[in-house]
């Protein structure tokens, strides 16, 4: 990789790391999307029943939650400069 030169690419070369271990890609959304319709949709059909959107909310949540609590201890270690292997 070239060093940057501009101020923004610096700004981006150092907010790299953070970014690709923060942003979920499109990939993982998808996945959850898919697990948890198949979980909390077992027959298909032209509308979700009530207790079946429950189940896609929570089942969303979860992943939500867990998700913030990996990125907080992720971001503790980072910032306390546990984080230089991290790649």
């Amino acid at each position: 990789m070239n060093p940057p030169t501009h101020r923004c690419e610096i700004s981006h070369a150092r907010s790299e790391p953070l970014t690709s271990l923060f942003l979920p890609s499109f990939h993982t959304t998808q996945t959850v999307r898919e697990k948890c319709f198949e979980k909390c949709v077992p027959k298909p059909g032209t509308s979700l029943s009530s207790g079946e959107q429950t189940c896609i909310a929570k089942c969303t949540d979860r992943y939500v939650d867990a998700t913030r609590a990996i990125s907080n201890v992720v971001l503790q270690a980072y910032s306390q400069g546990q984080g230089g292997g991290m790649q």
